[in-house]
């Protein structure tokens, strides 16, 4: 009997005194499979220029410990802003994130979905989303990491209020071989798909499946929620402390759609926190058949 291919485990780690140094301490700590990094300030427009020394120690570095990484990018990003200052600053730290994350060998570089801002503005946000991206997207080549769209918690005037508006993202970007999901499920639960309950995130999975395809569901940032399904709030707790619980993570970690995709984790903590999450993630993988 052929044993089921597995989703690698690990956390967002920090990398203040270096990647290589820090950030695969950190993950070493947690017994962490994948790990996760800012490429730059998550909350600024700032670009650091890359120190190529530094950008391999890291990468020759965890291909030595069998580490994939991921980039998340700033937070600021916002592909569908109507403030034109907003969304070219949004354009160019995508393309340099994406940047980043070719030098650290990284396998996706994650960006929010974002929001509309106003009402008015939704259908021009999809034409600037697809003029500007475009480009970006078809200078990519074999060796540059995936663009990973994780939707948010739905609130405002969310572009991906629910998995179904994912549809519209994709269609403006051409379905771009490139382009891919990550899925953060205290976000669809703040969404409102109860993932919370018996079958939940089975159905939920299931529907992403048919929306994206298996292929495209890259990377999976697994979050508790301090909220209530539907709250609209994007307010992460620690698995199993939160409305979300545990059991609904033995269900995503056994659904087909995970096996390529890594878990990270985002939660409160640092690493006695992260290292005993990671350690009952893996538990519950060892449980799968």
């Amino acid at each position: 009997m052929v044993a089921p291919l597995l989703p690698r485990i690990g956390a967002h780690v920090p990398t203040s005194g270096g990647m290589a140094k820090k950030s695969i301490a950190y993950a070493q700590t947690i017994e962490a499979e994948v790990v996760q990094v800012f490429a730059s300030n998550p909350r600024g427009w700032a670009m650091p220029e890359a120190n190529p020394e530094a950008d391999n120690a890291f990468r020759t570095r965890a291909e030595e410990l069998d580490i994939e990484s991921y980039v998340h990018a700033p937070f600021l990003i916002n592909l569908g802003s109507p403030t034109v200052s907003t969304y070219e600053n949004s354009l160019a730290a995508t393309a340099y994130s994406l940047t980043r994350g070719r030098q650290i060998g990284a396998k996706g570089v994650v960006i929010h979905t974002g929001s509309a801002v106003d009402e008015s503005h939704i259908d021009n946000a999809w034409k600037q989303i697809h003029e500007g991206m475009m480009p970006v997207l078809n200078n990519l080549t074999d060796e540059d990491p995936w663009l990973l769209l994780e939707p948010t918690a739905g609130q405002g005037q969310s572009l991906v209020k629910k998995l179904d508006d994912l549809t519209k993202y994709f269609d403006a970007l051409e379905w771009h071989p490139k382009v891919g999901v990550c899925l953060d499920t205290c976000h669809v639960f703040a969404a409102g798909h109860d993932i919370q309950i018996k079958g939940g995130m089975t159905a939920t999975l299931d529907l992403l499946v048919k929306i994206v395809g298996i292929e495209r569901i890259q990377l999976i940032h697994a979050n508790d929620s301090m909220d209530v399904c539907g709250a609209l709030k994007d307010r992460h707790q620690n698995i199993g402390q939160g409305h979300i619980g545990s059991k609904p993570f033995e269900e995503l970690l056994a659904h087909p759609a995970v096996t390529n995709a890594p878990l990270i984790l985002e939660t409160p903590g640092q690493e006695p926190e992260h290292g005993s999450e990671v350690a009952l993630l893996k538990k519950m993988r060892s449980k799968v058949k």
